[in-house]
């Protein structure tokens, strides 16, 4: 099993920046895994963010592009979303994921994709 939490939500004014962290325990993939951000805003669908896989094959969502940065800490584990410019409607539950069974060229950007998930940090943009 892989066990992932999430880390570094909370409260920041429009135009802020935020980074968010994931850290993964358990189980250890070497190769063919991605690790990704997915969103959940009330009475909203879960709406892909952003991922990497192990050979650094990176992904965006449409709302993240040019604001949101994904990158990982091999040695600690962990990976992390760096979000900047960040708006109103970005407020939202931000989970991690885990692809196990990840592709080289094409980073999985649905969520059924991923089979680990963390419980999740809320993200709140707000003056």
């Amino acid at each position: 099993q892989v066990q992932l939490v999430e880390s570094g939500g909370g409260l920041v004014q429009p135009g802020g920046p935020l980074r968010l962290s994931c850290a993964a325990s358990g189980r250890t993939f070497s190769s063919g895994y991605a690790m990704g951000w997915f969103r959940q805003a009330p009475g909203k669908e879960r709406e892909f963010v952003a991922a990497i896989n192990w050979r650094d094959s990176i992904r965006y969502g449409d709302s993240a592009k040019g604001r949101f940065t994904i990158s990982r800490d091999n040695a600690k584990n962990t990976v992390f979303l760096q979000m900047n410019s960040l708006e109103p409607e970005d407020t939202a539950v931000y989970y991690c994921a885990l692809n196990p069974r990840a592709g080289l060229w094409v980073v999985a950007g649905t969520s059924g994709e991923y089979e680990y998930w963390g419980q999740g940090t809320q993200v709140t943009v707000s003056s």
